[in-house]
C-alpha cells in the first residue's frame, strides 16, 4: 500500500500562527513520521496556494505587487516549518508552470465531458473601486449566524459556504462602498449532477470523524448546486478559453489541484517524472487530507466530485478535519494581530514545546483552548519534571556508576517483567491511536511510560541498592536503559528533536518502529544533558502580556482609506458649541464630515486647510447630521491640532 499524506496549501499571504499548525499540519507530519517508522512507503506533500483574492488584497494593501507577496510569504512558511519541525517530501507553490498547466487541464477535461458550463449572472460591482468584487472583496453580515465580518464565499464564523449576495448590509472591503448588482459572466462547474454519487460515496466513510460527517451529510441534505468556478482577476490561472479573456479560475478550484502538481514536482525532482502516477492513479494508495474544519465542504464534496468528473485519479481514504484553537479565550485573528506566529514564537522557545502543548490540547472533536499558563505548566510538570527528569535520571546513573555501559541483567522480577511488557505493547496500542488519528491519546500513551518509569526508578532505589544489591541495581539500569531507548522511538512522531538529542547520547541508535521493547536495545550511553529547561514564569508573563497589547498588523491596518482633503465650507452644527460640519473635496468627489474642533477653531480658519482624513469610515449621523469621514487631529496641551500637509497636495491623495 502506498500512502499520499496532504496538508491543506497555506495562502501566501501571511505566516503560520499557532490555530494553523493545531488543524492541518502538526497532525499531518506525526501520522507521516509515524509510517516512515512503520517503513511503510508513504509521500507527504504541500506547498502555498499563491492564487486567489487574499494575495491580491494584501498586495494592494501593502503597495506591493502579488509576486512580491507570494515570492515573501513562500519563503517564510516555509522556512518556519523546517526549523518547527515539519517533514514534508515536497513543498511547492501553485504558481509554477507545472501547476497551471494541470489546473487548465483539468478544467479543459471537465469542460469538454458537459460539467463546465458558462452563465451570464448578475455579480457585486464597485463604483467607487471601479472594477468588479469577487466575493473575498466583499464583506457583511452572515445571514445564518448574524456575524458581522463574514466574507462574500463563507462565513469563517459558523463555516457556510456563502454567496455575496446572500450577505446583509454588503460593502467593498476596500473602500466601505455598497457595491451594485452588474451583469457579468462566469462557468460554472455541475455540482448537482455529483449529489448521487457523493452521497454513495460517502455512505462507505464508516471510520471517518463524526464530526466530519455530519458537516457532509448536511451538505448533502441540503441538496448541491452548481458552483461558479471562475473569476474576474487579473491574478491567477487564467482560463483556457478564448471568450475567457480576463477570467482566472477560482482559488477553490485551483488549490486542490496543487496536491497533484506539487506530487509532480517531487517526482520531477527524483529524477523518476512518471513516479507520481503511482499515487495518484494506483488502486492501492491511501489517499488523507490534513485540514482544519473550514475546509471540509471543499475537500470532502468538491474536490472528490472534481476528481471524479475528470477520471481516473483516486478519491480521499480520509479527512481527519480538525476542530478550531483558540487562543486565551478569544479567536485567532490575522487582521486584528491577536495570534501567536511561528516564526516569533520559533525565536523564543524550542519547537518540541510547541509540538506537545498543541497535540496535548488538540482540537480533535472539539474546540480547545491554548493558554500561555498551560503550555508553562505542561512543558514544566511533563516534560521537564517527567520524561526529561527519568531520561536524564537514568543516563546519568549509568555513566556515573557504570562507566557509561549499560549493565546486564541476571535475573527480572515480576515488577521488572511488567513494565517491559509494557514497552513490548506500546508500538500496537501507541500505533492505533496514530492510525485512527487519535494523536492526543496516542501521546497520553507515551507520557504514561515516562510516568511508570519514573515510579519504577523511585521504587526500585538504585541509588541505595547500588552498594546493598549491586545485582538488583544492575537488573533496574538494565531495564531502565531499555525504557530509555524505547522512548527515543516512541516520541519521535511527537517530539522529533528530543527524540534526535536522546538518540545521540546512546548506542546504538535505535530505527525501527516495531523493534521497541526488544532486550539488548541499547549497550553504551555518551554524555547525557538536560532534554529540557524549565521556563520562568517571568518568561511567560511576557508573552501573555504581548497579548494584552491590542495590535494590529499591516493587512489591518492598511484597510484604513487615509486621503487629504480640501475644506470647501465649514458651518457649527446647530445647537452646539464644538461641532462643526464641514464640505470637503476629495479629488473629483464631495463629503460632508462632522468634527468635534468648535472649541479650537472658528469655522472660518478651517476653509482653505488641506487635511487627513479617514476615507472608507462607515458614515453615521453625529446630532441628526450625516459625517461621511473622520479628520486626523493631534490633542495636545493647548487643545486640537488639526493634521494637515506642510506642502501643497492635490485633494483625494492617498496617504501612505
Amino acid at each position: 500500500m502506498k500512502i499520499l499524506v496532504t496538508s491543506a496549501l497555506p495562502y501566501a499571504n501571511g505566516d503560520i500562527h499557532l490555530g494553523h499548525l493545531a488543524g492541518a499540519y502538526l497532525p499531518a507530519d506525526i501520522y507521516v513520521r509515524y509510517q516512515r517508522l512503520k517503513g511503510r512507503d508513504v509521500v507527504y506533500i504541500c506547498g502555498t496556494d499563491e492564487h486567489g483574492v487574499p494575495v491580491t488584497i494584501s498586495a494592494e494593501k501593502q503597495n506591493k505587487t502579488p509576486r512580491e507577496i507570494v515570492d515573501q510569504y513562500n519563503r517564510s512558511i516555509e522556512e518556519s516549518f523546517k526549523k518547527f519541525g515539519m517533514t514534508f517530501d515536497n513543498f511547492s507553490r501553485t504558481t509554477l508552470s507545472v501547476h497551471h498547466r494541470l489546473a487548465q487541464d483539468f478544467f479543459l477535461k471537465i469542460y469538454e465531458k458537459g460539467l463546465i458550463y458558462p452563465r451570464e449572472v448578475e455579480q457585486f460591482h464597485c463604483t467607487r473601486c471601479k472594477r468588479f468584487l469577487p466575493d473575498r472583496y466583499i464583506i457583511g453580515t452572515c445571514p445564518k449566524c448574524g456575524n458581522e465580518g463574514a466574507r462574500g464565499d463563507q462565513c469563517e464564523n459558523c463555516g457556510h459556504w456563502l454567496e455575496p449576495f446572500e450577505l446583509i448590509a454588503p460593502r467593498c472591503l476596500i473602500c466601505g462602498e455598497t457595491p451594485k448588482k452588474t451583469q457579468t459572466k462566469h462557468w460554472y462547474f455541475r455540482l448537482s449532477q455529483f449529489q448521487d454519487k457523493l452521497s454513495s460515496w460517502v455512505a462507505d466513510k464508516k471510520d471517518w470523524k463524526e464530526t466530519v460527517l455530519t458537516f457532509v451529510r448536511g451538505w448533502l441534505r441540503e441538496g448541491l448546486k452548481d458552483r461558479p468556478i471562475t473569476r474576474d482577476l487579473s491574478w491567477g490561472v487564467p482560463v483556457p478559453l478564448k471568450d475567457a479573456k480576463g477570467k482566472v479560475l477560482y482559488v477553490w478550484f485551483d488549490a486542490p489541484i496543487g496536491y497533484i502538481s506539487s506530487t509532480i514536482e517531487w517526482a520531477e525532482k527524483k529524477g523518476k517524472p512518471d513516479l507520481w502516477k503511482d499515487y495518484w492513479f494506483g488502486k492501492d494508495t491511501k489517499l488523507v487530507h490534513f485540514i482544519g474544519k473550514d475546509n471540509i465542504v471543499f475537500h470532502a464534496l468538491i474536490w472528490p466530485a472534481m476528481l471524479m468528473a475528470y477520471g481516473d485519479y483516486v478519491l480521499p481514504s480520509d479527512i481527519p478535519a480538525n476542530q478550531f484553537l483558540n487562543l486565551e479565550g478569544g479567536k485567532f485573528s490575522t487582521s486584528k494581530g491577536y495570534a501567536i506566529w511561528l516564526p516569533e514564537y520559533l525565536k523564543d522557545f524550542k519547537s518540541d514545546s510547541l509540538r506537545y502543548a498543541l497535540t496535548r490540547n488538540a482540537p480533535e472533536a472539539r474546540d480547545t483552548d491554548f493558554t500561555w499558563r498551560d503550555f508553562q505548566v505542561w512543558h514544566n510538570n511533563e516534560l521537564a519534571d517527567n520524561l526529561g527528569n527519568f531520561v536524564n535520571r537514568t543516563l546519568t546513573f549509568v555513566k556515573k556508576y557504570y562507566d557509561s555501559s549499560v549493565p546486564k541483567a541476571s535475573s527480572l522480577t515480576e515488577r521488572d517483567n511488567r513494565i517491559l511488557d509494557l514497552l513490548k505493547k506500546a508500538p500496537d496500542t501507541i500505533g492505533k491511536r496514530i492510525e485512527k488519528f487519535e494523536f492526543k491519546g496516542g501521546l497520553q500513551e507515551v507520557m504514561r511510560i515516562a510516568q511508570e518509569a519514573n515510579r519504577y526508578f523511585d521504587h526500585e532505589e538504585p541509588w541505595s541498592t547500588r552498594k546493598k544489591d549491586p545485582d538488583a541495581c544492575a537488573k533496574t539500569m538494565y531495564v531502565c536503559m531499555n525504557i530509555v531507548a524505547s522512548l527515543s522511538v516512541l516520541i519521535e512522531p511527537f517530539l522529533p528533536s528530543s527524540a534526535e538529542k536522546i538518540k545521540k547520547m546512546i548506542q546504538p541508535v535505535p530505527h525501527d518502529w516495531d523493534e521497541i521493547g526488544k532486550p539488548e536495545a541499547v549497550r553504551a550511553v555518551g554524555e547525557p544533558s538536560i532534554l529540557f529547561e524549565k521556563i520562568a514564569d517571568e518568561v511567560v508573563r511576557v508573552q501573555v502580556e504581548k497579548l494584552k497589547k491590542e495590535t494590529v498588523d499591516l493587512d489591518y491596518f492598511s484597510k484604513v482609506s487615509l486621503k487629504t482633503a480640501k475644506i470647501l465650507t465649514a458651518e457649527r452644527v446647530e445647537g452646539t458649541d464644538n461641532l462643526i460640519k464641514c464640505q470637503v473635496e476629495l479629488g473629483e468627489q464631495k463629503r460632508q464630515i462632522v468634527a468635534g474642533v468648535g472649541k479650537d477653531y472658528e469655522p472660518g480658519e478651517l476653509v482653505g486647510k488641506t487635511i487627513i482624513v479617514v476615507d472608507n469610515l462607515t458614515p453615521a449621523k453625529i446630532k441628526g447630521v450625516l459625517s461621511e469621514g473622520m479628520l486626523l487631529a493631534v490633542v495636545g496641551k493647548k487643545g486640537i491640532v488639526l493634521v494637515t500637509t506642510d506642502k501643497p497636495v492635490s485633494s483625494g491623495t492617498a496617504v501612505r
